[in-house]
């Protein structure tokens, strides 16, 4: 699959606003395996003072936090929805939060893009942040 352009994204204002509001995130794919990004990402995110979900098909815990097996058993609120997942996954985690009807941002991570996805969430009355790091983008902006 040739990795595309994102032809949909929040500026630096945007990311940062995003940012300031932001309690709650859902980091779909997070990996207990403390080598992968996404568990460096969500650790850090932990500690710059989110509230992390871990959203993965199996463990119960991750990183202290209760595992989830999908965004619909959440039973509360998610501000921001983090993909670490391949592009032709990304629209059905966008599905899953429109229909949750809760979340405010939907964020792919770097090298990760679905731009009719993002169109389908920006529609939705979402934000977009596409291909960026959270940890990078919050590091450069609040460090």
């Amino acid at each position: 699959m040739e990795c595309e352009f994102p032809t949909v994204n929040s500026n630096i204002e945007e990311i940062k606003e995003i940012f300031e509001n932001t309690k709650t995130i859902a980091i779909i794919g997070l990996s207990p395996n403390e080598e992968k990004a996404s568990n460096r990402v969500a650790n850090y995110l932990k500690n710059a003072g989110f509230k992390i979900v871990p959203v993965y098909p199996k463990e119960d815990e991750i990183l202290g936090e209760k595992v989830y097996r999908s965004l619909k058993e959440i039973p509360f609120k998610i501000d921001m929805v983090d993909i670490f997942r391949k592009p032709d996954v990304i629209g059905q985690v966008v599905d899953a939060a429109i229909e949750r009807g809760d979340i405010d941002t939907v964020w792919t991570q770097l090298g990760l893009v679905n731009n009719e996805a993002a169109q389908k969430a920006e529609a939705a009355g979402m934000k977009v942040v596409q291909n960026k790091c959270t940890k990078i983008e919050h590091n450069n902006i609040f460090n």
